[in-house]
């Protein structure tokens, strides 16, 4: 097909083909870069936690006299530990997926230009076992490791042992040798890694980049008051039980305690409410800018038939099927979206350049573009089908006569 009467018919056109143009390049902008980052966000909803989640409930508990603490933690988990169903019980500072706690710049020695962010859980003995925890190298903490760390009254446990996640000692150690070298804490403290755990999510994980969502630590720590909660393990199908026993126990043993249970299947779902909410939002975006996209193709196109039914006439007249005129109003949809998305191209290539700069979002994959060009150019010819059969279906006569 000659498209030079296509091209002239565009140029004779330039200010409604130049606003669809507009339009389908931000379209393809806001298309490509949202695709992306539903995808992000999907990925974030499965996000590993190397725990046995389905088997835990998650006891916090608030307003513990400190004067009593250190006594009052054993005689609570010997207290949940005794419930039916129950196959163990430990303390936390902080649980995976939960509220954002400690995080320390760590490091490899106190000269060291590397220093990720880490979160810091602090486990009472048996914490491990219960959690679920997948050792990969080295050993768990010992019963004298647990004993012998106390806070007395700072931020860090005066301990000497730390286990850490696979990525935290990958990304301090890319040569694989964690084992036995020291995790500094800032500048002061130190300890020596005696194991590596499979990934385990930090607290704000949901709401943290995922190059480092499991990046964490682990300290082991005598009853302190600083445990907040408890942590009992159960058989799946046992959880609900458990969790309410679990929580008329405390309230029995501490009735001034602010008690409050969850399973922690369902401290995950609430950890990414705000994420499944985005990603609704996005693809509504989606189908609304490519709707919309397609309404501005479809009234274009049926005005420039309505317009041109005696050119449409004419061109019968001389000999021209019907596949010819739908396939000359298909070639110049084509062009015109072609013209958008190059321009989109770009357009979606800056706004993730400004998206990286400012939200630290990751490079766009080049692939997203063809992606979402091969998606225009099929919403464009879809939409240009209903008014490119309408003009071939007008009759030489009728068209002439309109004249």
């Amino acid at each position: 097909m000659d498209i030079a009467p296509i091209f002239a018919s565009l140029h004779k056109h330039r200010t409604p083909v130049a606003l669809i143009v507009l339009e389908i390049a931000l379209a393809c902008a806001v298309f490509c870069n949202a695709v992306f980052i539903i995808g992000q966000r999907v990925a974030e909803l499965g996000m590993s936690n190397a725990i046995a989640e389905s088997h835990l409930v998650v006891i916090s508990v608030n307003g513990s006299n400190p004067d009593t603490a250190r006594a009052d933690i054993p005689r609570n988990l010997a207290a949940l530990r005794g419930i039916p169903g129950v196959t163990g019980a430990a303390v936390m500072t902080s649980i995976p997926f939960g509220q954002s706690a400690g995080v320390d710049g760590v490091s490899t020695g106190p000269d060291s230009q590397v220093h990720p962010g880490a979160s810091r859980y602090m486990l009472g003995e048996g914490g491990p076992r219960v959690l679920g925890l997948r050792l990969l190298e080295g050993r768990f903490f010992g019963p004298g490791e647990y004993a012998d760390s106390t806070l007395l009254g700072g931020m860090m446990p005066n301990g000497h042992a730390v286990i850490v996640t696979q990525s935290l000692a990958q990304r301090l150690w890319p040569a694989g040798h964690a084992l036995g070298q020291q995790l500094w804490v800032g500048s002061e403290n130190h300890y020596a890694v005696i194991g590596v755990t499979a990934d385990v999510a930090r607290p704000g994980s949901s709401s943290i980049g995922r190059g480092s969502a499991h990046y964490a630590v682990f300290f082991p720590l005598a009853p302190d008051p600083a445990f907040t909660q408890y942590v009992v393990r159960s058989a799946p199908q046992n959880r609900q039980r458990v969790l309410h026993a679990a929580e008329a126990k405390l309230h029995t043993l501490a009735p001034n305690m602010v008690i409050k249970g969850q399973t922690f299947t369902d401290i995950r779902d609430h950890a990414f409410t705000a994420t499944r909410s985005m990603v609704w939002i996005l693809v509504m975006v989606c189908l609304v800018m490519l709707a919309v996209t397609a309404f501005g193709i479809v009234g274009l196109s049926s005005f420039w038939v309505r317009q041109r039914r005696r050119q449409i006439g004419i061109r019968r007249a001389i000999g021209a099927t019907r596949a010819n005129i739908l396939r000359y109003f298909q070639t110049e949809n084509f062009l015109i979206v072609t013209f958008g998305i190059t321009l989109g191209m770009a357009l979606a290539w800056g706004v993730n350049l400004y998206l990286m700069k400012h939200y630290e979002l990751p490079r766009l994959p080049w692939h997203y573009l063809p992606a979402g060009a091969l998606a225009l150019w099929l919403i464009g010819q879809l939409a240009v089908l209903g008014p490119a059969l309408h003009a071939a279906r007008v009759p030489p006569v009728v068209a002439t006569r309109a004249a």
